[in-house]
Formats: structure tokens, sequence, C-alpha cells
């Protein structure tokens, strides 16, 4: 039987209930909202034959770092696409379990082909569009104006539409057209407020223009209405911290910290928890701020876990803070070492820049700024290359530019701190420019 998702794409399923537990996970799962899983599993429940609900399934379970269910239901999603799907469906599930695999090349190479022929196939579309998503992660040093180039491309099919507009409109503001971006996010999340994908876009629109004031009473007024177990609520309470931070305020950070970024207490998923929770502590720290060592020890415990190996580039460059932070050199070693196997054996997309960030975090933690600026300096116009959002990538250039000041390079960290002030108010910023005089 076949019925319709919102945006006109026909799919196949036995069951109008599963239809329609199907097209609401859909919603939740462009809205980052709880209940996702819930939704796609009762669609399963209902029809254990839909395809589409068990690779949105994979797909949620790719999230959360839970490997090996994601790639058992990608197969799933396989085989029953094999004997009932049309070819739009098809071509979703081999999309999407491309993704699932980490098979990224083979995965943006299928997006693209998709959308050409199925535009409003909103699931597919969003596969590269994210912060971590296949462009972002794909080594690429020109993912925003991908990004703002494929969702342009496609903008006269979805009107209206509160998801494409917040993600549309974040891909200006990460590609440098802040105040066209906000303008379109803020559109987007006024459709649909239970949307925390949105909330996170106008956030980071608000972090660009400079907005702090207002960015920290958004959160505190719309975050009671998001369940704590939502896939973003401790990453957009980051963004807070982020924001208490700019105040030169790390009580009130690291009281976020405790709250809901600890390992013991987040419900993020792995990849938001290890990444946040590196950040955050490392900005404190590189701001002259006191983080408890045991803060780092208990964090980095966690972490190993999740990521022992090398992996993402995102990840690796995170994994260093916390083996440089932790004074554990022979944890950055391997690090390091499987980095650079990776980079020799032509696996590594975003190429040098890695290995010389994972150096130059090393040097700073052994307060030895001027080998940290030696091995930023020639790379910093690379670190897009790791992926992440801006906010998220700034990290590397506050580090850069506490090392020329602790290194005694004022007018270089001038020019520096003057250029950012040219894209992004910051009063942390102003009060470095202060302090140099």
């Amino acid at each position: 039987m076949m019925h319709e998702d919102r945006y006109g794409n026909a799919f196949t399923t036995s069951s109008d209930e599963a239809a329609d537990a199907y097209r609401e996970g859909v919603d939740l799962l462009l809205a980052s909202w709880q209940g996702t899983a819930e939704a796609f599993e009762r669609a399963i429940d209902v029809d254990p034959d839909f395809a589409l609900a068990h690779i949105a399934r994979a797909r949620v379970h790719s999230f959360y770092q839970q490997g090996d269910l994601a790639r058992k239901k990608a197969a799933i999603a396989r085989e029953l696409v094999a004997r009932r799907g049309s070819m739009r469906e098809r071509s979703h599930v081999e999309t999407l379990a491309l993704a699932v695999e980490g098979r990224l090349p083979e995965a943006i190479a299928a997006t693209l082909k998709h959308i050409e022929t199925w535009p409003r196939d909103a699931v597919v579309l969003s596969l590269p569009l994210g912060a971590f998503g296949l462009f972002a992660f794909s080594g690429m040093a020109d993912h925003d104006r991908a990004r703002q180039d494929l969702c342009d491309s496609v903008a006269r099919h979805y009107d209206e539409d509160w998801w494409f507009l917040t993600t549309h409109g974040w891909t200006l503001t990460e590609n440098g057209n802040v105040s066209r971006g906000r303008a379109i996010t803020e559109r987007g999340f006024a459709l649909r407020r239970e949307n925390a994908h949105g909330a996170h876009t106008v956030l980071h629109a608000m972090f660009e223009d400079g907005s702090i004031e207002e960015a920290d009473r958004f959160v505190e007024q719309w975050i009671p209405a998001y369940d704590r177990s939502g896939l973003l609520y401790s990453h957009l309470r980051w963004h807070q911290a982020l924001v208490a931070l700019e105040k030169d305020d790390a009580p009130r950070a690291l009281a976020i910290y405790a709250d809901v970024l600890h390992p013991s207490i987040t419900k993020a998923a792995p990849l938001n928890m290890v990444t946040d929770i590196a950040s955050l502590l490392w900005r404190l720290t590189a701001y002259g701020h006191t983080v408890p060592k045991r803060l780092w020890s208990e964090a980095d415990a966690v972490a190993q876990g999740l990521f022992p190996n090398s992996s993402l580039p995102f990840v690796d460059v995170h994994m260093a803070l916390f083996a440089a932070a932790s004074d554990d050199p022979k944890a950055l070693q391997t690090r390091l070492a499987a980095v650079e196997q990776r980079l020799a054996d032509g696996k590594l997309p975003a190429g040098p820049v890695v290995p010389a960030i994972c150096r130059a975090l090393a040097a700073f933690a052994e307060e030895d700024y001027a080998a940290c600026v030696r091995l930023l300096a020639p790379v910093l116009g690379e670190v897009v290359r790791i992926g992440g959002s801006h906010a998220q990538r700034e990290l590397i250039e506050d580090t850069y530019i506490v090392a020329l000041m602790r290194s005694g390079e004022l007018p270089r960290a001038r020019a520096v701190l003057d250029a950012r002030l040219h894209r992004r108010p910051s009063l942390r910023d102003r009060r470095w420019q202060a302090a140099m005089g």
C-alpha cells in the first residue's frame, strides 16, 4: 500500500498506523526532538516489513554510536526494499545505509544523485548539511559553501517548510552571510518552535552576530519545553556555557557543566558529549580559569572508552585535547601515530592539518607557546577541514591567539583579533585587546 510523507514522497507500508508513526518520526528526526526512536519503533512493530522505518531507525542508532545495531537495521532495510520498494525507496535506503556504514565518499555521491531526482526527500537531503554531516566530515575545505550551494539549488522545492528554512538559514550563517541566515532561520523556527534543530541554528546565528545576552535569554526561555533526553539538550546548554565564557563568568560555565555536561549526567550522543566536554574544559583552561584535574580525568576515562581508536578528524582533535590536558603523552602519541598512518595510507581526507593541530595542542599544554604558534600558523586556513561548526572550530584559533599573547607576540595577536572582530563581535576578544594595551 502506498502512502506519502509530508513532502509528497510515496512510501510502501501495509499499515495506516505504521505510515502515521513514520511520518511523525521523520518530523521528530528533522527537529531533533524526543520520541524519534520510539516513533520509528512503533512503525516497525506494526509493519515489520517497512523498509524506510528500519533505515530511519538505523540512522538514529548511528547518532548514539550504536554501530552494530545501525548496520543490522540497514541490512534489514536493504533486503526489504529490494522485495517491495519503488526506485526512490531503494535509492533512499541505499543512501542512508552508506552513511550509517561510514562510507562517506559513496554516501555523498549517492546523496547528490538522489537529490537530483527527488529534491524533496528531506531525510536524504539532511545527510550532508549538519555540522556533523557528510560534507563537514568529508575533509573538504569548502564544505560551508557546499552546504549553502546545495540548499540554494533546492530551495524552490521547499517554500516555507520549517525544517528547510532553519537548515538553509544555518548554511548561510556558517558561510558568512549572518544577517540573512539569521532572518531565514528565525522565520523557520517561528513555524515550529518544538524544534531543537531550529533552536540550535538560531543560537549559531546569535553567536556569530554577537547577540550573547539575547542568546542566553533564548535558551532560558525555550529549553524548559525540551526534554533532557533530547539529542541536542546538552549541546544547547553548551552554547549557553560559551555565552558565560564570553562574559568571563567561569563559575556559571562550570555550573552548566556540572548540571548537564558531566559524563555521569549527560544524555547526549557520544560525539556531542566528548567534543562538548573537551572543548569547554579546554576553553576554560586556555582563558586562564582553573579547571579541577578530576574533571579532565573523569571525562577522559569515558572518552577513551567511547573512542579508543583513531576515528573522525574532529574526534581525533578533541581526544588530543584530553591527552594534552591530562598530561598523557602516551595516549597522545598513540593517537598521533594512528592519524599519521591514515594520512600515509591516503585515508585522511582532512590532510596534515589534523596531526599539526594535535601537536600544537600538546605544545600549548606543555606551555611551549612558541612551538604552538609555529605549528598552528601554517594550517589555520585548513582547520575547517576537520568539520564541525565555526563556533566549535574557533577553539583552535583561540588557542593560537592565547599562545601568541603568552609568547610575547603581541602585534601578531592584535592583528588576528582585529580581523576576527571584523567578522564577529566578541566581548572576550575586546577584553584581550584591552589587556594588550
